[in-house]
């Protein structure tokens, strides 16, 4: 499909295979034994190179991350099937006895975003007093419900407050591009978890345990993938997910014509994407408990994985360095509130000496929401990636309203 866009590449299937060639030369250089290689990503994970260099094509103008559609193909179809790949093999029981600080950093993440939108304002209009002058609030209002929960709670605030459009424009570009930086610090975090544990004397039992389960049960069922076993293993990722659609339609549908007065909107339940999130997950954990569990031994992680990965690139390839350039203030604003989040997450997890896991699926959680909390779990293991969207879809229910408490305040910081 051609666009309009004035990207040097500018046709999906060109910019496809640019990311697939990308995501190639990452894996392979990443498997060097020796040389150069082995020391470059001795410092620098694979993972945040796959979401790098594309980031690094949009900001050059060699793709335009924003006309293409791959970033909806992957985030609509691969993403769900990924999450059923990655649940089908999971124990859902030891996810569960991970214990309270995962859900203690999730909502530490929560506070600390309503906590940074403040204190970034306040900072600001004493730095440069013109870039919270006017309605300002309302945009900032708009991202607290994105950092929080997701793009539906983002909306919907933007009908609360009235948004105006070239405002909200505004500041859906500081919410990607400020979001994006962190969940790059985040995936080269993940790189260096077990030093960083280490040093904040973590209880890491609880993870490495679910993980030894995990690793343990593909090395038990283990064998070389047929034809057969990875058409099954597709058939089962993408026809749930072409379930999870399927049921999300009527459902969204049903729930839109209940009384308006119900405010469904507000927690993300007439949202499409929520519910194919979820259909999916809860299916996909579901069939972790038939013979469908067994497909784990042909290689069904690895091929969610592979889908992630794709997922990651498109979430890279929607960051672009040059948006600095058109408001710069405003970028510093929205650097101020995710610093505040930033030490807020780091000083609680010292506190409780949670694992680095922890917080950082917390944090992402909120900041990322389904799409990407995901990816940074699976930075740490293919197997805990359901952890990020378990949490995301609390965020989902919070961020409307976290979100109207950070717009309510700072209307009335903003008063004259």
């Amino acid at each position: 499909m051609e666009k309009t866009a004035t990207a040097l590449l500018t046709h999906d299937a060109v910019v496809l295979g640019l990311l697939a060639v990308t995501l190639g030369f990452v894996f392979w250089s990443s498997s060097r034994e020796s040389g150069f290689w082995r020391k470059f990503y001795t410092y620098v994970p694979a993972l945040l190179l796959c979401y790098v260099l594309p980031a690094a094509f949009n900001s050059i103008g060699l793709v335009d991350g924003h006309a293409s559609q791959l970033y909806p193909m992957a985030r609509d179809y691969l993403l769900p099937s990924a999450l059923v790949l990655l649940t089908v093999a999971v124990d859902f029981g030891a996810i569960l006895r991970l214990g309270p600080k995962a859900l203690i950093m999730f909502l530490t993440g929560t506070a600390s975003v309503m906590l940074g939108a403040i204190v970034a304002f306040m900072i600001m209009r004493l730095v440069h007093a013109e870039t919270v002058a006017g309605d300002v609030w309302r945009g900032m209002a708009t991202v607290a419900g994105s950092w929080i929960g997701g793009g539906a709670n983002q909306a919907a605030l933007k009908e609360v407050f009235n948004v105006d459009a070239t405002l909200f424009g505004q500041f859906v570009a500081v919410d990607v591009l400020v979001a994006n930086v962190w969940m790059a610090i985040l995936l080269f975090l993940a790189g260096r978890a077990p030093a960083i544990d280490r040093w904040n004397h973590a209880d890491t039992s609880a993870i490495d345990a679910l993980r030894d389960r995990i690793e343990r049960y593909q090395a038990e069922h283990a064998r070389i993938p047929r034809l057969a076993d990875l058409m099954l293993i597709l058939g089962v990722g993408l026809g749930v997910t072409g379930a999870s659609h399927f049921l999300a339609g009527p459902i969204v549908g049903w729930l839109k014509s209940l009384p308006s007065s119900w405010r469904l909107q507000d927690y993300s339940l007439t949202s499409n994407f929520f519910w194919v999130v979820v259909i999916a997950t809860t299916l996909g954990l579901m069939l972790s408990a038939t013979r469908a569990r067994t497909l784990e031994g042909a290689g069904a992680s690895r091929v969610g994985s592979a889908m992630l990965y794709f997922l990651v690139a498109t979430i890279g390839m929607q960051m672009d360095l040059r948006a600095l350039l058109d408001r710069p203030w405003l970028f510093a604003l929205g650097a101020i509130w995710m610093c505040v989040h930033a030490v807020v997450m780091l000083t609680m997890a010292r506190v409780i000496r949670a694992p680095l896991f922890f917080m950082a699926v917390g944090s992402q959680a909120n900041i990322g929401g389904a799409a990407s909390a995901p990816v940074v779990a699976s930075a740490f293991h293919p197997a805990l990636a359901p952890v990020g969207v378990l949490l995301a879809v609390l965020g989902y229910a919070l961020g409307t309203y976290g979100g109207y408490l950070v717009g309510l305040t700072l209307q009335r910081m903003a008063a004259p």
